[in-house]
């Protein structure tokens, strides 16, 4: 099925029948990903009672409980609400779901014990694209990245020049397949958070940031489509499911 989408006064037409989910999916137990210290998510029966919710028990349906924290264990996009005393919500901030967006392949440069994304990398990256999203697949991309485990492993993360740099070109949606854009422990700084949502007096309301996504190796850097599907989760944070789609005529 052939799609037209109308993006700044330009009519560019997808292929809706080859989609791209770059969405790691939530399972129960240790085999899912995980980040933030927290415990692996669980998908079980509900009991209560003589009752079990599980048909080959003898219930009548399947009627599982699910336990999770989208910052930890799953695919999951965010808003300023994150880190704000006010509460601001995903749901009512994304109004939109369909972005022209750009996919670059970023290796992280050592820095003193870290590794990090620099606004140098970026610049070289997209040059002078102007895009609505950017999506960013680090290096080395293994397969293992779906069911990683995050915590006291100082993962890669932006520098504020990187985000500064992101902001100037007006990118409102940024999707990382890391399990934050700062630093795991930096004593509550945020520094690229804060950047990116313009917390120093200019708050972005619409922009969001999308962590744990993975971006299979036979996706190749360029111009994509995306369509970023959020949970209707009247929180800071919902589990997401950003699909990319091919432009096959702009």
């Amino acid at each position: 099925m052939i799609a037209a989408i109308k993006h700044n006064s330009k009519t560019h037409k997808i292929d809706l029948s080859e989609p791209l989910d770059i969405s790691i999916p939530l399972r129960g137990g240790d085999d899912n990903i995980n980040a933030w210290y927290l415990e692996a998510p669980k998908i079980t029966p509900h009991k209560e009672g003589d009752f079990v919710g599980k048909v080959i028990e003898g219930a009548s349906t399947n009627f599982n409980d699910i336990w999770f924290n989208p910052h930890s264990h799953v695919t999951h996009t965010e808003c300023l609400g994150h880190i704000t005393k006010e509460f601001h919500s995903i749901n009512t901030n994304l109004e939109r779901y369909f972005f022209m967006a750009e996919v670059i392949t970023v290796a992280p440069e050592k820095l003193g014990d870290d590794f990090v994304i620099s606004d140098k990398q970026l610049k070289y990256a997209l040059g002078n694209k102007k895009r609505d999203a950017v999506v960013i697949r680090t290096i080395p991309n293994l397969g293992g990245k779906r069911q990683a485990k995050y915590s006291n492993t100082n993962p890669p993360y932006f520098l504020k020049e990187a985000m500064d740099y992101l902001v100037s070109k007006e990118v409102e949606h940024l999707l990382v397949d890391l399990p934050s854009v700062d630093k795991e422990k930096d004593g509550g700084a945020l520094m690229a958070h804060k950047a990116f949502w313009g917390l120093d007096g200019n708050p972005r309301l619409q922009a969001t940031i999308t962590e744990f996504i993975y971006v299979d190796n036979s996706i190749v850097d360029g111009s994509y489509f995306l369509n970023l599907q959020v949970a209707p989760f009247e929180n800071d944070a919902s589990p997401s499911r950003p699909v990319l789609y091919k432009i096959i005529q702009q």
